[in-house]
């Protein structure tokens, strides 16, 4: 059950665990909450573990843009199963507390994952713009090599950052209440229980999203410029069909990921709103996971072949 004492500031300790507040607020709709997390979580384990399947024995899709969207389809499963396991737990257990390391790690995946998956999505944007504006030299500019090269540093380069940035709020002193009025232990949330001076840890997460979002979004943008510059170039309306067919689940998924990430953490601190931004959470934790597959399934005719093959 649920601590009944749940306020450090009662007698002057040190926060030892945190209570997840999460849709507490919300008593009469728990049964009903825990059967849509239910369903989101498995629509997310199956669309995308039918994803990664396909594209790993399918020979028709042995070809590097579905190479990363498998890596993707890896990440998107990892992602959600940081945050909605816990929710489940809490749930049906209703016991919301998680202790200090539990949420450090909570929060240090969830930072990793959501950086890669940012990064990922700027090697695949590279990979349509090669495909589109260097058709002559894709084979030999996105060989399996250079593939698992990029693949490998868009996963290893969302490491350091959420290292250092969850040392830095980790390393301070909770002594205020231990109440988080979220879901899960994101960054915002947690600081906000921080004694003392949190300028330092508010800057790094600026800084993190720059480099997570701001700079893979801009590599994104300068791909597409030069895609879409290429598209109305070409000669019949069939072929610029064809190729701005190939950008579009990839485009819709960046709007989906970078959309609802940039309202969540980029409006100004007089507009934020507790309850708003859980409910703004949802949709980059688990609504967009759980459409990626759908997205990259419905508008592509080699996936949907292989869909058939694997379920007749």
């Amino acid at each position: 059950m649920q601590p009944e004492k749940s306020d450090a500031e009662d007698n002057g300790s040190t926060v030892k665990e945190f209570i997840l507040l999460g849709f507490s607020n919300l008593p009469k709709l728990q049964g009903l909450l825990s059967g849509v997390f239910v369903i989101m979580y498995v629509t997310i384990l199956v669309g995308n573990s039918l994803l990664i399947i396909i594209t790993k024995f399918d020979p028709a899709l042995q070809k590097p843009m579905y190479f990363f969207l498998a890596n993707f389809s890896s990440l998107e499963i990892c992602y959600a199963s940081v945050t909605l396991p816990k929710i489940l737990a809490n749930i049906w257990t209703q016991d919301r507390s998680i202790s200090l390391l539990g949420c450090a790690i909570q929060m240090y995946f969830f930072m990793v994952l959501a950086g890669n998956e940012s990064l990922l999505l700027a090697v695949m944007s590279y990979d349509r713009y090669v495909a589109i504006c260097n058709p002559l030299r894709y084979p030999l500019l996105m060989n399996a090599s250079r593939c698992i090269q990029l693949a490998t540093a868009s996963l290893l380069s969302g490491i350091p950052i959420p290292t250092g940035l969850t040392s830095t709020i980790f390393s301070l002193n909770f002594c205020k209440s231990n109440r988080i009025n979220h879901y899960f232990c994101d960054v915002r949330p947690v600081l906000k229980l921080a004694c003392g001076d949190t300028s330092v840890p508010e800057l790094s997460i600026y800084v993190a999203f720059m480099v997570f979002a701001d700079v893979p979004f801009m590599l994104i943008l300068a791909s597409y410029s030069k895609i879409l510059s290429t598209i109305l170039r070409l000669p019949t309306a069939q072929g610029r069909g064809k190729a701005f067919s190939t950008c579009f689940s990839h485009l819709l998924a960046v709007i989906l990921f970078y959309g609802s990430a940039s309202i969540a953490y980029l409006r100004p601190k007089s507009s934020h709103s507790a309850n708003i931004d859980k409910w703004l959470s949802l949709f980059y934790t688990m609504v967009t996971p759980m459409f990626n597959p759908m997205i990259y399934s419905l508008r592509n005719k080699e996936v949907i072949e292989a869909l058939r093959k694997l379920l007749p």
